[in-house]
C-alpha cells in the first residue's frame, strides 16, 4: 500500500479557516468576522474572537449603521481574551483586514509580528499603520 500523497495543510491555512469558523458565531447582521491569535511557531492558539455585542447584552446589533452597529470587533474580543505577555511574539489571522482602531489595539497588545487577512475592509488605512511599527501585513 502506497503512503498517501495528499499534502498536509499549513498551520496558517488551518488558523485562517478557524477564523472563518469562529466568524459563524458572530451576531452582527452586517459582517461576520473572526480572529485567531497564535504563537509565531503556530504551536499555540493564544486567543480567539468574533464580532458581536458585549456578553450579557442582546445577540444582535444596536444600530444598522455600517461601521457603527455597536458590535465589538473580533480583534477587540481576541485582544481582550489574550492573556499572553506583551513580549511574546504573535501572529494574527483575521477574516477581514482590521480597521484602524483594531490595528491600534493589535499594536498595543504587543508582540504582534504579522497580521494575515483574507478579505479587504472598506478602508486600507490600517496597513500603513501596522507597517509603520514593523508589523508585517499579508493578504492570505
Amino acid at each position: 500500500m502506497e503512503p498517501s500523497s495528499k499534502e498536509r495543510p499549513s498551520f496558517a491555512s488551518i488558523y485562517m479557516e478557524l477564523a472563518f469558523a469562529l466568524a459563524e458565531r458572530s451576531s452582527c447582521s452586517r459582517l461576520k468576522v473572526g480572529t485567531v491569535i497564535t504563537s509565531t511557531d503556530y504551536r499555540k492558539v493564544l486567543a480567539v474572537g468574533y464580532n458581536g455585542n458585549a456578553a450579557g447584552l442582546p445577540n444582535g446589533c444596536d444600530r444598522v449603521d455600517a461601521g457603527n452597529c455597536g458590535c465589538l470587533h473580533s480583534e477587540e474580543n481576541a485582544v481582550i481574551n489574550c492573556d499572553s505577555p506583551r513580549a511574546m511574539d504573535k501572529h494574527v489571522f483575521v477574516t477581514h483586514l482590521p480597521c484602524v482602531g483594531c490595528a491600534k489595539r493589535l499594536i498595543n497588545l504587543g508582540g504582534v509580528k504579522k497580521v494575515f487577512y483574507r478579505n479587504e475592509y472598506r478602508s486600507l488605512d490600517s496597513i500603513a499603520i501596522l507597517k509603520s511599527v514593523g508589523i508585517e501585513v499579508g493578504q492570505f
